[in-house]
């Protein structure tokens, strides 16, 4: 990885980690306790993910539009 970094090809990879989709599986299975789904069948477990998933996207809209953004979506 020292090696990798040490070049621009390397670091621009590395560098794009961060928008890669793995950061919504991290957050959900650190803050939402997304380790284990809670529902049996591949219905329920496909209904509990979505759910986790518009629980996390509906954190990324409070976050940065705040409660009057939410009140100016509804409306």
């Amino acid at each position: 990885m020292a090696r990798k970094l040490r070049t621009k090809p390397g670091r621009d990879a590395y560098s794009r980690r961060k928008a890669i989709v793995q950061l919504v599986f991290g957050q959900s299975m650190a803050c939402q306790n997304g380790r284990q789904l809670l529902l049996r069948g591949e219905d329920g477990a496909r209904g509990e993910w979505r759910l986790l998933a518009a629980c996390h996207n509906l954190r990324k809209i409070f976050r940065h539009a705040g409660t009057a953004g939410i009140a100016a979506l509804a409306c």
